[in-house]
């Protein structure tokens, strides 16, 4: 017993030191540049910090590492976080299982593998075998797995990789049989699938960048190629190219009976998209079919020679029509599922029935119909969540699908698609007490009145008196919707009395193309106005308070984060903007930055030059403020959103707010933005963000 107060006293003495003593930043350079933006003056002193390459800038990085490392190491629960965080990861994990010929394909974590493994097996009860290990690919996990494809006769597979997180991919092909590498090796691709016809496959890529500017040179006019085995890269055969377009993007997808090539056209992130055509068995000329990009099309299935597609032409939360390629204006459509009240999200074509996965206020419910588009039945789910799956080859008689919510782990069904029967097929056996905890869904009023689906996950017996620690979350943005999903990294917050709340803010696809469009480009403060209006009502709601408060966001969210706590830094106590789009003057100059136009809109342009500089969180940082403890985070090979917007907002804050609060920057190393982070990485990550909002909440956690 003494030992236990010993530790508490010893404890509450270090983070009392810890909070007393004001943070020395690192004297970040300011330089004399100014941009002039329509007869508007902008200083921008530390453009200096976007040369990712200098050693000023490296020197600078280490600089603010080691603060923030100095910082968070005196904080004495830190290995126990770790520790908790490490335990609770430690499950074995599945991905559900695709059907490969004869065979079957799935990953598998073991718990604390770096990669996930890919395997093979014999029918459903056969003997797995590691098909592709992608922890062999590098000593430290930061090579990862990016992509799978097999070619139609399921004798080659095709692989992408990608190094240290980058969006750049390298494809490569392996022989299924004997899993021997075969010498095809593609580099320079991105934003790109395999497409497999005959003995190659369609993909797309840029031209190589120049030496060093790989993480940072604008990505545009990316081409379509098609790459035969056996053959050197040198000698792909260019399909097509857009020389008048920089912003014109490709992907390639082959029909199960080989007779079409569909070729989706991008132009940013815009939901727009085009969709063009070509007919191998008569090799015919690329044709187009719809290439206004006055819509969003989905192509789904070729039925004797009609297209079934999904679009949001004319029906903003999505309808399923088919369409003769030879007469495909709108006129001509026959409308097999119409647009309803729901967001028609995806639609799985088998011979006997589509399987329709529609949305409904934020959570999944699906649907089987017959091919005339007649509703036969609902498909039962385990309860309120988000599914996904249902894929396969049109001929297929069963499928499988993952179910997941917030305190359900992702769990595996097998599905009888004749029969309408599901049976479990693989649960995980993650050290969590589901039934301890609840999950709410409430809709509050933003700014104007609109009505936004908030979830809430905290243990039962919650008291409502103000004084509970809260990390509330949200995106708002490009068309992605924020739906139930278990996270294994939120077990130690839960387990700690933090309440989890994430807002579904316009600008997501959660209601379909309107409320994408009421949180887009003009009309961005939307966003910001849902997610302080979330934030009240749980303060106003005895929830939490301000002093309780943490709020997340990433990407996008990270710029959510960075404008609200410069619209109202008093509403929060601590703010993690992560991989953030911070600069909206100049997003648009790096790598795939343009690409976001659509959504934000462009400095280049007057009329939306004088919106975003009204929120933009690097140009609204305010004078001698006191923010909340704010750290931010990014990654050296971020090439999605360029790790300078993160730099300079960082020395801005440092510079500017008052330094009640610690203001620090993490960035990590051979990691990217996000996707096929290592195991270890992640854990790492998230013991430094619940560290730092342990402590700065004043939570001491109970391990």
């Amino acid at each position: 017993m003494k030992r236990v107060i010993f530790l508490i006293v010893f404890s509450f003495f270090l983070v009392s030191n810890l909070n007393s003593q004001p943070i020395q930043y690192p004297k970040t350079k300011k330089i004399d540049h100014v941009d002039e933006y329509h007869g508007v003056k902008v200083n921008d002193p530390y453009r200096w910090l976007e040369d990712n390459k200098s050693n000023e800038t490296g020197k600078w990085v280490e600089a603010q590492n080691k603060i923030t490392e100095d910082f968070l190491s005196k904080i004495p629960y830190r290995e126990s976080i770790k520790k908790r965080l490490t335990d609770v990861w430690n499950y074995e994990r599945y991905s559900a299982p695709s059907k490969i010929g004869e065979h079957y394909i799935f990953s598998k974590n073991d718990g604390l593998q770096e990669q996930s493994v890919v395997y093979i097996q014999k029918g459903l009860d056969g003997t797995p075998e590691v098909f592709l290990d992608p922890n062999k690919l590098s000593n430290d996990g930061s090579v990862s797995l990016a992509g799978l494809s097999f070619s139609n006769d399921y004798k080659y597979a095709s692989y992408m990789i990608s190094r240290g997180g980058s969006d750049w991919r390298e494809i490569f092909v392996m022989d299924v049989a004997s899993k021997e590498l075969k010498p095809d090796f593609i580099k320079w691709a991105k934003f790109t699938g395999t497409g497999w016809y005959k003995d190659g496959f369609f993909y797309s890529r840029y031209d190589e960048p120049k030496a060093g500017e790989e993480l940072k040179q604008k990505n545009e006019f990316q081409k379509l190629y098609y790459h035969k085995l056996g053959t050197d890269q040198s000698a792909d055969k260019l399909v097509l190219e857009d020389k008048t377009n920089p912003k014109r993007g490709f992907g390639a997808g082959v029909t199960d009976d080989e007779r079409f090539l569909i070729i989706n056209l991008w132009e940013g992130s815009s939901s727009n998209n085009g969709l063009m055509y070509k007919d191998l068995l008569n090799n015919s000329e690329i044709n187009p079919l719809f290439v206004k990009f006055d819509a969003e099309y989905s192509f789904i299935e070729n039925i004797g020679g009609k297209f079934l597609i999904m679009t949001n032409l004319n029906a903003p939360n999505n309808r399923l029509v088919l369409v003769d390629p030879s007469n495909p204006s709108e006129g001509n459509w026959e409308v097999i599922i119409p647009e309803s009240k729901n967001v028609l999200q995806s639609v799985s074509f088998f011979e006997s029935k589509l399987i329709v996965r529609y949305l409904q206020d934020v959570t999944s419910h699906v649907y089987a119909y017959d091919l005339t588009g007649k509703q036969l039945y609902e498909i039962e789910l385990p309860g309120l969540g988000t599914v996904s799956g249902f894929g396969g080859k049109k001929e297929e008689k069963e499928t499988f699908f993952t179910f997941t919510s917030f305190t359900y782990p992702p769990t595996i069904f097998k599905y009888d698609i004749i029969n309408n029967k599901s049976e479990l097929f693989r649960k995980s056996d993650v050290k969590f007490k589901m039934d301890d905890y609840e999950t709410k869904q409430v809709f509050y009023p933003s700014k104007d009145g609109t009505k936004i689906p908030l979830f809430i996950v905290h243990k039962k017996g919650l008291k409502l008196d103000g004084n509970n620690p809260t990390l509330l979350y949200a995106y708002g943005g490009f068309n992605i919707s924020m739906q139930p999903s278990f996270s294994v990294a939120r077990i130690p917050l839960l387990e700690n009395n933090i309440v989890y709340a994430m807002a579904c803010l316009r600008g997501g696809s959660e209601y379909g193309e309107t409320w994408h469009k009421a949180g887009m480009l003009e009309k961005k403060q939307n966003v910001f106005d849902d997610f302080i209006s979330a934030a009240e009502w749980l303060i106003n709601s005895k929830y939490t308070s301000s002093s309780k408060l943490a709020i997340q966001g990433g990407s996008n969210g990270g710029l959510l984060v960075g404008a609200v706590i410069n619209q109202r830094p008093e509403l929060y106590k601590v703010a993690f903007p992560q991989v953030g789009v911070m600069d909206m003057l100049r997003f648009h100059k790096f790598t795939i930055g343009w690409a976001w136009v659509p959504e934000y809109g462009s400095s280049d342009s007057q009329e939306q030059f004088n919106y975003l500089i009204k929120y933009s969180p690097l140009h609204n940082i305010k004078n001698e403020v006191v923010y909340p403890a704010t750290m931010v985070t990014t990654a050296d090979h971020d090439d999605r959103v360029f790790p300078a917007h993160s730099f300079k907002y960082a020395a801005t804050l440092q510079e500017l707010a008052s330094n009640k609060n610690p203001k620090l920057i993490r960035i990590e190393t051979k990691v990217g933005h996000g996707a096929g982070t290592s195991t270890s990485k992640a854990i790492e990550l998230a013991t430094d963000l619940y560290s730092f909002m342990f402590f700065n909440l004043g939570i001491t956690p109970k391990f």
